[in-house]
């Protein structure tokens, strides 16, 4: 542990280049939009990307708005406190109950998970860009941990203010038709709708603007090709580059892995394991973007939990090939995250398509695991479900070691 605290703030030096340039668009937007000027016609140059524009939905810019008439350093300041906030909070939520159930020193325990989670590159460069992500996380987890299993009146909400904020989570709403959830799935859809309409009422010409236009103009949120980019969208670009990839295609293969991987999620939530069943729906989302940025991938991290605790479940002399391939994976994937795609490889703005395999494999490799999670993600059914916890049961002072 005091390795990893050693090392975490050479993470972040080379995040350090990003200077907060995501938020920074935001608040120049926001500036932008407050004297007057459409929302959406806002645009800033970009080295690699060529050129960036405000892409959020009207009801994230309402909520930015009032950011923008602070210091831009305050509000800096605001969102890297926060998003270390949410990082400790949904760290907590996903390993309160692997400790508890496997009987781990919960402070030392609770505090490397958080390290881990601070070291992995979507969470680095979340806080360097100033990016949202760890709020839209916040709100799935809340919902698909503890409201929607407990069946609480207010289940769907996250879900739908996540959808309202970032279009990305709708993705959930689909895994809670496809668990037959029916009515967190209204909810979390009438959430969205409101949230939608409330911009709508406050900024007309934007909100128009956005959902018929706008909203389809993926060049606007970069470039495809670049290795960023880490969605099947992506890596289909990086083939064809500089042509876009064929879109028959590209949706022939996100219908299939769709399928596939809401369909695994499904057999978790009925299986009782809900922490599965949203990981794989989150694995499915950033596959099936057209645009996912390494930032956007914060599903590894409880895959790695899943991993890890399916290994310490694994009991038995007949057994110990399954727990070193659990245990394995978990060890690649975050040393895999942890080094990440895009800090320190310098892919530049140049793409070059090319047949080297070493090449493919770097260039694609969330890609590449987010499709072998799909299939390798076990569902903590049989005996691990026979002792499983209840997600509010987190362990008190006492159980400290």
């Amino acid at each position: 542990m005091v390795a990893l605290t050693a090392v975490l703030p050479a993470l972040y030096l080379p995040g350090l280049k990003h200077n907060f340039f995501d938020l920074k668009i935001y608040m120049s937007a926001m500036d932008w939009w407050r004297v007057g000027h459409p929302l959406y016609d806002y645009v800033q140059p970009d080295r690699v990307q060529g050129e960036l524009y405000f892409t959020y939905p009207p009801f994230s810019a309402l909520l930015l708005w009032p950011f923008g008439l602070l210091r831009l350093g305050t509000t800096v300041a605001i969102f890297t406190v926060l998003t270390v906030l949410a990082v400790v909070l949904t760290t907590r939520w996903l390993v309160a109950p692997l400790i508890a159930r496997h009987d781990l020193p919960r402070t030392f325990t609770l505090i490397a998970a958080v390290l881990l989670v601070l070291a992995v590159e979507s969470t680095r460069e979340t806080i360097t860009f100033g990016q949202i992500n760890m709020l839209l996380v916040v709100l799935i987890l809340a919902d698909l941990l503890f409201a929607v299993p407990q069946a609480r009146r207010w289940a769907g909400v996250g879900v739908g203010l996540a959808t309202a904020l970032k279009l990305f989570p709708g993705i959930f709403i689909v895994y809670l038709l496809a668990t037959r959830r029916w009515r967190a799935a209204a909810v979390a859809s009438a959430t969205a709708a409101a949230a939608t309409l409330l911009a709508a009422a406050i900024a007309p010409g934007d909100s128009w603007r956005f959902w018929t236009h706008e909203l389809w103009a993926t060049e606007r949120v970069g470039r495809p090709d670049y290795v960023g980019n880490q969605s099947l969208f992506g890596l289909l670009s990086r083939f064809t580059a500089p042509e876009k990839p064929e879109r028959l295609l590209w949706l022939l293969v996100v219908a299939v892995v769709a399928a596939y991987g809401l369909w695994r999620a499904a057999r978790a939530a009925r299986a009782g394991d809900p922490l599965t069943g949203l990981t794989l729906t989150g694995l499915v989302g950033s596959l099936a973007s057209p645009i996912t940025w390494t930032h956007h991938i914060y599903w590894f991290v409880p895959a790695v939990v899943l991993l890890v605790d399916a290994a310490l479940s694994a009991e038995g002399p007949h057994e110990v090939r399954r727990r070193r391939w659990l245990a394995g994976l978990a060890l690649g994937i975050a040393a895999v995250t942890i080094y990440g795609v895009v800090t320190f490889q310098a892919w530049g703005a140049a793409v070059v398509r090319t047949h080297d395999p070493l090449d493919f494999v770097l260039q694609n490799t969330y890609v590449l695991l987010s499709l072998l999670l799909l299939a390798a993600l076990p569902v903590r059914s049989g005996h691990s479900a026979e002792n499983r916890i209840n997600w509010t049961e987190l362990p008190s002072s006492h159980d400290r070691r």
